[in-house]
């Protein structure tokens, strides 16, 4: 808390104070009422009342599901560049 001094009890600072802060009082509430303003159009454009945007969602979170045989159909395909690479590795090695 402030200390009293002589200055701020004097009545014309005090009045002076208390002038300033209705004037930032006025200028927080036109504030709030435009951003009020804002919220309404904002609704009104989504066509439901208190509707909320949904969040977008990390689309890389979601897991693509392999049937069976795709897996197998991958695997042999794996398997089958791997004995190719061995195939050619061999030779350079002896």
């Amino acid at each position: 808390m402030a200390r009293l001094t002589k200055s701020s009890s004097n009545p014309v600072f005090l009045a002076a104070a208390l002038e300033g802060l209705e004037i930032q009082k006025q200028r927080i509430a036109r504030q709030l009422k435009e951003v009020e303003e804002q919220i309404r159009d904002v609704k009104k454009q989504l066509g439901r009342k208190g509707a909320v945007a949904t969040p977008i969602t990390n689309p890389v979170s979601a897991k693509r599901r392999l049937s069976p045989e795709a897996r197998k159909r991958i695997a042999a395909a794996q398997k089958k560049r791997w004995a190719a690479y061995r195939k050619v590795a061999a030779p350079a090695e002896k």
